[in-house]
């Protein structure tokens, strides 16, 4: 069997919200992308805009980097001269909303709705968030504060047979399932199957119960309110936010309500009120029904089941698909359709806009003119901009503003502008799926065929306001609080923007019209890699020669994953890798470096200089704010196994050796090295002492570390400095802390606490907390926490001990377990005696995040590389409990396996130190990181929009590494690899890291991709692309003179293709090549063809198939392109335009398009699907292809493929499943071995070879995966005409539409089978995309892997918790509705659920072993190893 196992999570947003999940948080932003859902916090960042490129969107900079530029001038001039005050004037400033990600959960379902539920009854005191799944679920989900992370209240299913109708009614997944839920959170209805509405109602505070507005003079006496009886002190009855549901049929509520179309909820109605779009009869264009929809508004009695009608409007346009509600002071909804937007007012008066010439056409229906527009509404999203405006975002990316007139309080009409490129009108790229308001003039624009952006407006106003406003702006050193307070004030105010506007001023229609235009610009993306259209992989190039190609020898991947991803505008090739490719700066050999530190002091202060006015007022020299490292300690062992230690002094270029200082280089091996003393000290961690020096590395200070007790001499084997402590953990399990005082001087501090001198200790560190996480609760909950430094201790029994220094009398946090790896550990955290530990060897406390955010994480380092890391979070703080009760950890999925070190000879692995200790990076490429050094070496990093991620570094085995800033290599790090190679590096610009897992690089497109192949002699790619054209009836036609005389201003489209010949070494555009008109291309492969009968002589070429079509009284042409990539003379300075693409034949197929393409055979043949056949063709010299084989299809060919060299070949038909067939050269024919069944609609089909078995993947439209195999022998097989059918599995929303047959690079499993079978076969991994933006792995397993990993699946299933009240083995089943997809003869396999698998390590110590045990593993060390290769991108190291 297989196991499946995703790669990369979805990146398409779906659904969007806005509410307050997380009490405490003003905003949170939910998205759903398929079945996964992020929390997002706002958080207001104030940056520079690039004027120059705002205008395409790019992304802006921050002014912090701006800053430390000018603070980075050597002399200090520019600095001193440039104050902060001017910085203000050199550069537009303004303030960005960013999102910040909380929390992160995958879920085992497909989201299909989100809705914003308000109730008393919440433990959280916040909102409650609820989801809508396929096939009619909702689950009501709250924040959980004590677990800090998502409980689930409610589950509510209504999938049951009975509320489905008749028999012969359609089954859900025929349905669009949607959730609307009241303004007044007092109930939420989800629409399912034909004419089903589930009510959901919520609790309230009730006005009546409640009594207000109680007259006793008109009302009488007031009733006594009864109490609940309680019995004991308490109730056993929770109270639960919600009543009972219930199910109402659309026509029991009016018999016209039988083809719904829309609903939603109405604001500013006492009851829950909804309007709903619905029809007698079915919308149809070809039997020119038009005007047949009615708009009905129900308000619904929650307590007696029943619902009243309020008003109709009868004989509105068919084409009208949204009803969307508005909130006062306009009211009522607005009807969306394809052609036109209608008001309908809460009275039933209705008042419409026709935006396109098509709209006369289509209906009689009284609207305004405004057709000139030309407008396509489908697809369009709208939401509130303002009071009297709303913000259109069309299917194209345009924005448009629609703005009522009203006349006193009823709306009189509308009307529609198209916003202008200038003010930002096409700063979104493609269609919009979802659309949620986070701020007053700020909005999340989600997308599923490109990035989703953060965007906000600001209004152009007059100069006095822009001049009042710099004056009141001048100050810079304004707290972010303060900023956040103005923004919530007034948010179109923009504090730093070019033209600010006065805070009166209102955004309304009228002033937009006089006053100034809105203008809009981005504030934040979210990385997509949706939808992923074509899959293929080449080689990295630099240019040839060139230093960028000797630098990165050694640290580039074999080959790179290239896909074609996006949409039309959103178009782009995405480059990923499995490790972070840096870029070199410089590399040499460096056989004896150990460690690196780079340090930045300050210069010690001449006595001529000091004089009354101090330090501060001494130029930049004497001061480190924003300055370049000028140091770099180095420690060193020699071939001999000499240890000792160096300096060098930084520069532009590189570094120099330092010789006339006080660094004694035969002192010692270095284990740390950092500045304390605000940067007024070195500090240099020596073996048995530590040195203290200047900034100009004079000797001050030298401390042994000699106990004056004992007389014994331990040896330092780790540090940590957090100026102005310094901690160090000696070979005798002692820990060692001192402090500098005020004249920079190095004092042991006394431990008072008994225990620390008592007790054995394993590893520590120190964290000087700047957000406040570790911060003494003060009892105030409005408090800010203060900044503190802490030190973190591991005991040899596995107990953690924080301490906040200097207070060494009593430790502040005491947990016991955490070398049981809990889930979440707190101080009151108990494990079962003779439970076994985890052989924890190293924890470190570091920032993680970007220069949006960042935050603490506890990162656990096992013996073997593996990492554990926790987040720290506070619970019941300002209730004046003491801090070890509001401090918990959290464990955060971390999938990713450690590499074992690799085998070498024993002569070689001389003096290599055993553990290298983990390194913080506080700046590697804006980024804050930790390093983790070794055999695996791998950053943790972490975006602000993304979780923490484990990302190997490409290249050998690191045994030092250490942050690099100079001017020559800004914010980059240096490091030695064991194959003795230093490089001084950066991380590459332009890639993307944390979002995915991978890195990943975006190359912009700009038209829609249809097709990526690779050609590995020119060493480039060529892109298939199709753009929509205006389409024109030919003018020539002898038989209808009249088309000639046309003139329609509202076109529809039609494709046209282009190829593009893209460099890697730039990823330029070199050469393009434009089809015919309305001829698109469907497929691009490259192909081994023989190109010469005479010599037999073989090329790789590039093979394009096209389809003609010229609409559906036409029928379908096709053709077949063969190109080679030539060389040519290229443009001067620029080499690689020195390709082309070169015609090689071309061959016109009169019936049908050519939708597939593959080589076949061993004779240099290609297969082509064209139409209903698929032919095998040959090349021949006149440019022709002469076809030599054929087979009869069915339909619609979507796939074909043949296991290399074999003969065999798959083809996949779009409605009538899939052929296995052979094909023969001698004589050249083409045979049916076997069909699956013929109701399969496949979108993809592939081979998957284990060793002598062969297994045929189809994947059908439903997203279903069905394994099948050609097996002659079965009775039911038919002698083989039938194909069997082993298992089928559901990959939920992502849908498999392309695949890439890879070898692995794991040794198969069975070898001693392959070895008596005359040697190993080559293992192979089926990668798989989707449209979500997914990436997955199908691998074959042994029988014994098989059934081993199986039984820890459903051990895994039954032992985690998933969220949102989920199964996950029912979601992977097929639906039932899925027809069977040949002869059944799977006798109850499934294929292994890789995503549960990954979710392991989640487990602690104690469940491991308990799962272990009953999964049938000796332990969780023999699961771990067994994971290591079907997790994650095991078998596929060459990318």
């Amino acid at each position: 069997m297989q196991c499946y196992t995703e790669l990369t999570p979805p990146t398409a947003v779906t659904h969007s919200l806005t509410l307050q999940l997380i009490p405490g948080q003003v905003t949170n932003l939910v998205v759903a992308k398929s079945s996964l859902l992020q929390i997002f916090k706002t958080k207001v960042v104030s940056t520079e805009i690039d004027t120059s490129r705002q205008g395409s969107g790019a992304r802006t900079r921050n002014a912090g980097r701006y800053e430390s530029r000018l603070a980075n001038d050597d002399d200090g001039l520019e600095a001193s001269f440039l104050g902060g005050d001017s910085l203000a004037f050199k550069t537009d400033r303004a303030n960005n909303t960013k999102l910040v990600l909380v929390a992160e959960i995958s879920l085992s379902g497909t989201i299909t709705g989100l809705a914003k539920i308000k109730s008393q009854n919440l433990r959280s005191g916040g909102d409650a968030l609820l989801v809508a799944f396929k096939d009619a679920r909702l689950s009501l989900i709250e924040w959980d504060a004590e677990r800090h992370d998502l409980s689930t209240v409610s589950i509510h299913y209504y999938e049951q047979d009975e509320l489905q109708g008749s028999p012969w009614a359609p089954p859900l997944s025929s349905f669009t399932n949607f959730l609307a839920a009241d303004p007044g959170s007092r109930c939420a209805a989800l629409k399912f199957g034909a004419m089903n509405l589930a009510i959901l109602p919520f609790k309230q505070a009730d006005e009546d119960i409640d009594m207000d507005d109680w007259d006793e003079d008109l009302d009488g006496p007031r009733p006594v309110k009864q109490e609940a009886a309680v019995v004991n002190g308490g109730s056993n009855i929770k109270e639960t936010p919600y009543s009972p549901s219930f199910v109402l049929r659309l026509s029991n509520l009016d018999p016209s309500l039988l083809h719904p179309v829309h609903l939603a909820f109405l604001h500013e109605y006492r009851e829950p009120t909804f309007g709903i779009l619905a029809s007698t009869i079915n919308a149809s264009n070809s039997l020119g029904r038009k005007d047949h929809l009615a708009y009905m508004v129900f308000t619904l009695d929650l307590q007696q089941r029943a619902s009243t009608t309020i008003l109709s409007v009868a004989g509105l346009p068919q084409d009208l698909f949204r009803v969307q509600p508005l909130p006062a002071p306009i009211g009522g909804a607005l009807l969306v359709g394809a052609n036109e937007l209608i008001h309908i007012d809460q009275s039933g008066k209705p008042n419409g806009v026709a935006v396109n010439p098509l709209t006369k056409q289509c209906t009689s229906f009284g609207l305004a003119d405004q057709s000139d527009l030309n407008l396509r509404l489908e697809g369009c999203i709208v939401d509130v901009l303002s009071a009297e405006e709303l913000l259109v975002i069309l299917n194209d990316g345009r924005m448009a503003l629609v703005t009522f007139r009203i006349d006193g309080r009823t709306v009189s009409g509308l009307h529609v502008k198209l916003l202008p490129l200038e003010s930002g009108g096409s700063l979104i790229p493609g269609p919009a799926s979802t659309l949620s308001r986070i701020g007053k003039a700020v909005m999340f624009v989600g997308s599923e065929e490109g990035d989703s952006l953060v965007f906000g407006w600001s209004k152009k106003q007059n100069q006095t306001g822009r001049k009042k406003s710099r004056l009141q702006e001048v100050g810079l050193d304004v707290d972010m609080a303060d900023l956040e307070e103005d923004l919530d004030e007034d948010d179109e105010d923009d504090l730093y923007a070019e033209e600010p506007s006065p805070k009166q001023q209102a955004v309304t229609a009228a002033s937009s019209g006089k006053e100034g235009h809105l203008t809009f610009r981005i504030h934040d993306r979210l990385l997509s890699i949706a939808p992923i259209q074509s899959m293929t992989y080449g080689q990295p190039v630099e240019a040839p020669g060139s230093e960028e190609e000797q630098n990165s020898a050694g640290v580039r991947s074999e080959l790179q994953l290239a896909c074609g991803v996006g949409r039309d505008k959103s178009s782009a090739m995405a480059i990923m890798n499995l490790a972070i490719p840096p870029k070199v700066i410089g590399r040499f050999e460096f056989p004896e470096a150990r460690g690196f530190w780079t340090v930045c002091a300050k210069k010690p202060v001449p006595k001529s200089l000091q004089g009354d006015k101090g330090p501060g007022a001494i130029g930049n020299d004497y001061s480190t704010s924003g300055q370049y490292d000028k140091f770099m300690i180095v420690a060193k062992v020699d071939l001999d196994g000499y240890e000792k230690s160096d300096v060098y002094a930084l520069t532009a270029a590189g570094f120099e050796s330092l010789t006339d200082t006080e660094f004694e280089p035969a002192a010692g091996f270095t284990i740390e090295a950092g500045t304390m003393g605000k940067d007024n000290r070195i500090i240099q961690v020596l073996k048995s002492e530590v040195r203290c020096y200047d900034g100009d590395l004079g000797l001050s200070q030298i401390v042994p570390m000699m106990d004056e007790e004992t007389g014994a001499e331990p040896r330092a084997t780790s540090a940590s400095i957090a100026d102005p402590y310094l901690l160090i953990i000696r070979n005798d399990q002692s820990v060692w802390i001192a402090s500098i005082v005020n004249d920079n001087e190095l004092e042991e501090v006394d431990k008072e606490d008994k225990t620390l001198t008592t007790m054995k200790w394993l590893t520590g560190c120190l964290y000087t907390d700047t957000n406040g996480v570790f911060g003494e609760d003060s009892g105030d909950k409005k408090a800010k926490l203060p900044e503190s430094i802490l030190m973190f201790l591991l005991s040899t029994s596995g107990a953690l001990y924080i301490y906040r220094l200097p207070d060494l009398s009593k430790p502040v946090y005491v947990a016991e377990g955490l070398s049981y790896i809990p889930p979440g550990l707190s101080a009151d955290y108990a494990v079962r005696k003779g439970t076994a530990k985890e052989t924890v060897s190293e924890i470190l406390v570091a920032d993680l995040g970007d220069a949006t955010s960042k935050s603490p994480y506890l990162i656990l380092r096992h013996a073997n590389d593996d990492l554990t890391l926790y987040e720290p979070y506070r619970y019941q703080l300002g209730t004046g409990l003491e801090f070890s009760k509001t401090l918990f950890f959290q464990k955060i999925p971390n999938p990713v396996l450690a590499k074992g070190p690799e085998e070498t000879e024993e002569e070689e692995v001389t003096h290599q130190p055993k553990c290298l200790a983990l390194r913080r990076c506080n700046d590697i490429g804006g980024y804050s990181t930790v390093f983790l050094p070794g055999p695996s070496p791998s950053f943790i990093i972490k975006s602000s929009k993304s979780m923490p991620r484990v990302l190997p570094l490409q290249g050998a085995a690191v045994t030092a590494i250490s942050s690099f800033h100079t001017e020559g290599c800004e914010h980059g790090f240096i490091y030695a690899d064991s194959h003795n190679i230093a490089r001084v590096s950066q991380l590459p610009s332009g890639w993307s890291f944390a979002e995915t897992g991978l890195a990943v690089k975006k190359i912009p497109i700009g038209e829609d991709i249809v097709a990526v192949a690779y050609h590995p002699p020119s060493q480039s790619f060529v892109v298939a692309c199709n753009t929509p054209e205006p389409f024109e009836l030919p003018k020539d036609d002898d038989y209808h003179k009249e088309w000639a005389r046309e003139n329609l201003p509202f076109k529809p489209t039609l494709e046209r293709g282009t190829l593009k010949l893209i460099s890697p070494i730039t990823w330029t555009v070199v050469d393009t090549i434009v089809m015919e008109p309305c001829e698109n291309v469907l497929c691009v492969e490259t192909l081994n063809l023989e190109v010469s009968e005479a010599t037999n002589e073989r090329k790789l070429l590039i093979a394009v198939g096209t389809a003609i079509t010229k609409g559906e009284d036409l029928p379908t042409r096709g053709a077949v392109y063969v190109y080679n990539v030539a060389d040519v003379i290229p443009e001067p300075g620029k080499p690689e335009t020195g390709k082309k693409l070169k015609l090689i034949a071309k061959e016109d197929i009169p019936r049908g398009a050519v939708t597939a393409l593959s080589e076949i055979g061993t004779q240099g043949l290609m297969l082509v699907a064209q139409g209903p056949k698929c032919m095998v063709r040959g090349l021949k010299e006149d440019g022709t292809l002469l076809p030599v084989a054929f087979m009869d299809m069915n339909c619609y060919v979507t796939s074909a493929k043949e296991l290399p060299g074999t003969g065999l070949c798959l083809m996949a038909d779009a409605f009538k499943g899939v052929w296995f067939t052979g094909y023969t050269e001698e004589p050249y024919k083409m045979m049916l071995f076997g069909k699956s069944n013929t109701r399969l609609e496949v979108l993809n089909a592939d081979f998957l070879p284990n060793g002598k078995e062969l297994s045929i993947v189809a994947c059908d439209a439903d997203g279903h995966i069905h394994i099948l195999q050609f097996d002659p022998e079965h009775p039911k097989s038919l002698q083989g005409h039938l194909l069997l059918h082993r298992t089928s599995f559901s990959t939920g929303a992502h849908h498999v539409t392309k695949s890439l047959l890879l070898p692995s690079t794991l040794s198969p499993d069975n070898k001693e089978e392959s070895e008596e079978n005359g040697g190993p076969a080559q293992p192979h991994i089926l990668l798989l995309s989707s449209p979500t933006g997914a990436l997955a792995a199908l691998r074959p397993l042994s029988e014994a892997a098989y059934r081993r990993l199986s039984s820890l699946a459903a051990q895994l299933t039954n032992s985690l918790t998933h969220a949102a009240g989920l199964n996950p083995k029912g979601y992977r089943m097929p639906s039932p509705t899925c027809p069977p997809a040949g002869v059944d003869a799977g006798i109850g396999r499934h294929i292994v659920d890789g995503t549960i698998l990954a979710r392991f390590s989640e487990l602690g110590r104690a469940k491991r072993g308990e799962v272990a045990g009953r999964a049938g593993y000796i332990g969780p060390e023999e699961i771990r190893a067994e994971l290591e290769g079907v997790l994650g991108w095991a078998g596929l190291d060459y990318f």
